[in-house]
């Protein structure tokens, strides 16, 4: 029989490197740490970890197990918010990881309803881009999480360019579609001429996003017949729109992050069949636990007319042509 708490254990110290880094994350004391692997490794029958200089690398029977190790443990997590949800929405707890500008517009009218209908429910959100959070979900660290896709439709949990983790990743996990929302090239505010051809923009220089929002901009940029000059790079939608409007490059950013923030400085232009997919993520199999169901509710109705604004220079916010999912 193998213990969950040597396996928790066990976990850390694949995900920092260290028997010490370990112990500092799980608050734990160093001997401890080795005499919970020391006892793993007996029960296991089998070497699960070999010492390299100051750190611990994982032998192909550890990579294993620890693999099972973080289902076993998310599975065990889910159980326990189930049990705790049992009799009702009383008490019980949503733990959210979901991406910058969802934080700033979905979440928080989500949130206030939530806390008005199911008081007893308590909520802490954490700020993840889709791999990192689907991670934390799978290892039991989250209750759920909201992700994103961008590119050409496909599963929102793996293989497209905004996806998270592939097919080993997502095991056990239910996704569901919430919103389409469209896609804008950010320029300058005041410049003249109308957006018509993406080619256009070849000889400037341009500001990419996270990683996932960098390869689909490099894409879509070759679908134009170019390749993109990038000079800066950051995932933060305030700080790209800032650096557009003092002239130092142009952009693409997804409505949220402009019904998030709008720089009075820039012009924004819709992209053409371009857009990013948003899905709301749990792990296990239907239905969700009470708590995680009763936040998904809230937030298939908090915002079902997003805003964002108004192609071009003009700076009137609108309703906007966004396709929304059931989360519920």
């Amino acid at each position: 029989m193998l213990d969950l708490n040597r396996l928790r254990v066990l976990v850390a110290v694949a995900r920092e490197g260290s028997v010490t880094a370990a112990a500092e994350a799980l608050h734990y004391a160093q001997p401890s740490v080795s005499h919970h692997l020391a006892r793993l490794e007996a029960e296991a029958g089998v070497v699960l970890l070999r010492r390299v200089g100051r750190g611990v690398v994982l032998t192909d029977a550890g990579r294993l197990l620890v693999e099972r190790a973080e289902e076993i443990l998310g599975q065990v997590e889910a159980a326990r918010a189930e049990l705790a949800a049992h009799a009702g929405l009383r008490a019980g707890r949503v733990r959210l990881a979901a991406f910058p500008s969802a934080l700033a517009t979905l979440v928080p009218s989500a949130a206030a309803r939530l806390a008005a209908e199911h008081p007893g429910v308590e909520l802490a959100l954490t700020e993840a881009e889709p791999p990192e959070a689907l991670v934390a979900l799978r290892n039991g660290e989250v209750d759920a999480a909201l992700v994103f896709e961008l590119g050409e439709p496909a599963d929102p949990v793996g293989g497209g360019a905004g996806g998270g983790p592939g097919a080993g990743e997502r095991r056990n996990m239910t996704v569901t579609p919430l919103l389409e929302e469209p896609l804008f090239l950010v320029t300058p505010a005041g410049e003249a001429g109308r957006f018509e051809d993406l080619a256009a923009y070849a000889e400037r220089s341009w500001i990419a996003g996270c990683a996932r929002c960098r390869a689909h901009l490099v894409a879509v940029c070759e679908r134009a017949g170019f390749a993109p000059r990038i000079t800066f790079q950051t995932d933060d939608y305030v700080a790209v729109q800032a650096l557009v409007a003092d002239g130092l490059g142009v952009s693409v950013l997804p409505g949220l992050a402009l019904d998030a923030h709008r720089h009075p400085g820039v012009r924004v232009d819709r992209l053409p069949g371009d857009r990013r997919r948003v899905s709301f993520a749990v792990y296990g199999r239907p239905p969700a636990p009470e708590p995680v169901r009763a936040f998904a509710a809230a937030l298939g109705l908090a915002g079902r007319s997003p805003r964002t604004a108004t192609p071009g220079d003009g700076g009137t916010p609108q309703a906007a042509p966004w396709a929304w999912g059931d989360p519920g």
